[in-house]
């Protein structure tokens, strides 16, 4: 079974979940503690839920080659007129 650290759909619907349980309670006006708490633990979710997606994803697009360092597979090196 894969584990469900690995998971980055069940990460992504955490973290959003999360979120917005946060937000329906400072609205709601829950104690400070509370959301204290939520929000000191907020920054270790989100690392949590990129690193998860960055490791974990399937990835379809297509491979870079050489000189494509930077992604832009779609548009030719010299139409950019940057470089």
């Amino acid at each position: 079974m894969k584990n469900v650290f690995h998971n980055y759909k069940l990460a992504t619907i955490f973290v959003s979940v999360y979120l917005l349980l946060y937000t329906v309670l400072h609205q709601a006006g829950a104690s400070l503690k509370i959301l204290g708490a939520m929000f000191l633990l907020s920054p270790f979710l989100v690392i949590w839920m990129v690193y998860t997606i960055l490791r974990y994803a399937p990835y379809n697009g297509k491979e870079l080659k050489e000189g494509e360092e930077w992604g832009y597979g779609d548009k030719n090196k010299d139409d950019l007129s940057v470089f």
